[in-house]
């Protein structure tokens, strides 16, 4: 019977907890992706960002499926974000593409970072309302990381490009509903 109560607790601990679980998975996917574009494997970035994805589009939802969401688990997701979304694909790009630009590359990438940081602050500091101000940090990042692929058969100068474009509309004004 004891032991049956302290399962029941436990499951119940987890369960509430799951959000911030799959939030905290994102951020270390993120890192991974970070640490494994170091080491040149470019690749394993390009899937640590992706499965970092799937945990970002999951703890919201968990989160709201059990009424767990908090100000922490918020604020969370917005540093695992950055890290996930904002650096580590910043950095894949940078390191493959943006790094032969010199100081132009680096000022590309730096705003982008930047423009991503202010875009989770902007959100965060503003009501819920059913739409996103901007680009989020997250489509952001997953479209420079597919942009990977195309490393090959493209211009390099395209990337600069791209990521002034990415900078720009996560900072913009305008709105996309939520889906």
């Amino acid at each position: 019977m004891f032991l049956l109560q302290r399962v029941d607790e436990t499951l119940k601990k987890a369960k509430s907890q799951l959000a911030n679980i799959l939030t905290l998975c994102n951020i270390s996917f993120g890192g991974a992706a970070i640490m494994a574009t170091f080491h040149d494997a470019y690749s394993h970035a390009v899937l640590y960002i992706f499965l970092a994805a799937l945990c970002d589009r999951y703890d919201g939802k968990v989160a709201r499926k059990f009424n767990q969401q908090s100000e922490l688990g918020k604020q969370l997701d917005s540093m695992s974000d950055i890290i996930s979304f904002g650096v580590a694909p910043a950095l894949l790009i940078y390191g493959i593409v943006l790094a032969q630009f010199g100081p132009i590359g680096m000022i590309a990438t730096v705003m982008y970072i930047v423009c991503g940081a202010f875009r989770l602050a902007r959100f965060n500091a503003t009501e819920a309302n059913g739409y996103f101000t901007g680009l989020p940090i997250t489509a952001a990042g997953v479209i420079a990381t597919v942009s990977f692929f195309a490393v090959p058969f493209i211009n390099p100068g395209i990337y600069l490009i791209l990521f002034l474009v990415l900078s720009y509309v996560m900072v913009a004004s305008f709105k996309l509903k939520k889906v």
